[in-house]
């Protein structure tokens, strides 16, 4: 198996104290598309930090002829050095064997947006002119609705058809074997995303399955946000039944109790908005620090000084931020 890629940020430096932004701005012109949620940016993480797991979905959720490949890598999502406006995907996955063999549009759709219809082929198009090999455009929808409209072919002109590889949750496997979700981690976290709603005995086991699997990461902090994603997906009813576990339940990671603890009071009445926001003040330092490098002190001290709805301010602006400066300027 391939070792792990790294993320890709978008600023090239970074002041240590100053709250200034140090990066370079370059004005482009896009059509005015939805500003992606935190959930979109979550689930967009799985992919980045395990880039395997898009040729995975294709093989082993979708039956795709994977070509032969002995590198996964990770690969600019910027599209203007091939088409006159300025066009990003979510994420490009590359495979190589010596030579590029396949191109992988990542892209994460959480609802319907029609002029995703018109970008999808000009992703693909350009891919195919920069490395010069078949390319492929795989969307993540976690929402049936959204992948049975995703999943229809986008006629380009007469006689000429794209379509588009989707997986909806019923692509995505279940996963309650331990061994299983510590081996794929990631995979294990998309399949408590996709089913951690649906028959509550089913929910249960792929949460421990899929924490249990998370808790062998040696990055706590990655522990800790995949463990937040896991008990979010759940349904109420699986949360309460994660909280009627034995008291003597035995965990491998002492941690996941503690996480399971937690995920079910966020979920109680009493202490369920400090729970709320104490959550959002780590995601949110977790996800910048992950897309900008460690956080400075300053901006430190602006996240832990944050109301509630300027923490929302800040998850909402991640995205479209160039550096941390960005972000944290919001409702300043």
């Amino acid at each position: 198996m391939p070792r792990r890629g790294g993320m890709l940020g978008r600023c090239g430096t970074r002041s240590a104290q100053s709250p200034r932004c140090s990066c370079r701005e370059t004005p482009t012109l896009r059509y005015a598309a939805p500003v992606p949620s935190l959930e979109h940016e979550t689930l967009l993480l799985l992919f980045q930090n395990r880039p395997e797991l898009a040729p995975e979905l294709l093989r082993d959720a979708l039956g795709f002829p994977l070509p032969s490949y002995t590198s996964v890598k990770i690969e600019s999502a910027d599209f203007t050095d091939v088409v006159p406006a300025a066009y990003r995907a979510d994420l490009v996955v590359l495979l190589v064997d010596g030579k590029p063999v396949l191109a992988i549009v990542v892209e994460v759709q959480l609802r319907e947006d029609t002029r995703k219809r018109f970008t999808w082929p000009v992703y693909v198009m350009g891919l195919r002119a920069r490395f010069e090999c078949p390319a492929i455009v795989l969307v993540v929808a976690p929402r049936l609705a959204t992948a049975q409209w995703a999943s229809q072919p986008i006629e380009t002109g007469p006689g000429s058809i794209f379509q588009p590889w989707v997986v909806g949750p019923g692509a995505v496997p279940v996963i309650t074997d331990p061994a299983v979700a510590t081996a794929d981690p990631e995979l294990a976290v998309l399949s408590a995303m996709a089913h951690g709603d649906g028959d509550v005995e089913t929910a249960v086991k792929i949460a421990l399955a899929a924490t249990e699997g998370v808790s062998h990461l040696t990055d706590r902090d990655l522990f800790v946000l995949y463990s937040d994603l896991i008990f979010a997906a759940l349904s109420e009813a699986a949360r309460k039944a994660l909280q009627m576990l034995p008291q003597g339940y035995q965990f491998k990671n002492p941690l996941i109790r503690e996480s399971i603890e937690k995920g079910v009071l966020i979920g109680r009445e009493e202490g369920r908005e400090e729970g709320r926001e104490e959550g959002r003040r780590e995601t949110l330092s977790l996800l910048l620090a992950k897309r900008f490098g460690p956080l400075s002190s300053w901006a430190t001290d602006r996240i832990n000084e944050a109301t509630s709805e300027q923490l929302e301010n800040y998850l909402d602006a991640i995205l479209s931020a160039s550096c941390v400066e960005d972000v944290l300027k919001q409702n300043a």
